[in-house]
């Protein structure tokens, strides 16, 4: 332990602050623990958050890290584990206090799909489809959600979700 002494705002601080630990065989990959966190990730402290809330942000993080070593022919998407649901193309992402979270997309065949999905039982695997042929660029759903969390950074601490909502 350190000698350092730190004041009540340091402490709070530090315990605000998510702790991410990534190893890589191939040191230069893409690694979210050295990202840097959204602002309004850092904002609120872990104690303060529900576990919806606490996945949600994370997973934020992974789908940003994720998006940044695609080419712009991919896309990302999400795979599901057990039966025969297949693939879900990202397009939004939710979370319903205490501890749901829910991802909506489309399948490969352009069907629409929600996820709704317990943190209990959250397992998520990351996965590439090519983007949709009329799309000029590709779509980027990590990179919304994280300027989402910044923007809910320059919201006052008493703001409404909707308040939040439309700022950005």
């Amino acid at each position: 332990m350190g000698d350092d002494i730190k004041t009540a705002a340091e402490a709070e601080e530090a315990a605000a602050m998510p702790r991410v630990h990534e190893v890589h065989a191939d040191p230069s990959k893409p690694n979210a623990a050295k990202n840097p966190v959204p602002k309004g990730v850092a904002k609120t402290p872990v104690a303060n958050k529900s576990p919806a809330q606490w996945a949600y942000e994370r997973l934020i993080i992974y789908l940003k890290n994720f998006e940044e070593q695609l080419d712009n022919e991919h896309e990302v998407a999400m795979g599901f584990t057990g039966g025969d649901a297949g693939v879900l193309r990202i397009e939004g992402m939710g979370y319903y206090d205490p501890d749901i979270v829910t991802f909506y997309g489309s399948d490969p065949t352009g069907s629409k799909t929600q996820l709704v999905q317990h943190v209990s039982q959250l397992n998520v695997m990351l996965r590439t489809l090519p983007k949709a042929v009329e799309q000029a660029e590709p779509n980027r759903i990590g990179f919304r959600l994280a300027e989402d969390l910044d923007a809910a950074d320059d919201a006052p601490d008493d703001a409404t979700e909707d308040e939040v909502a439309d700022k950005t």
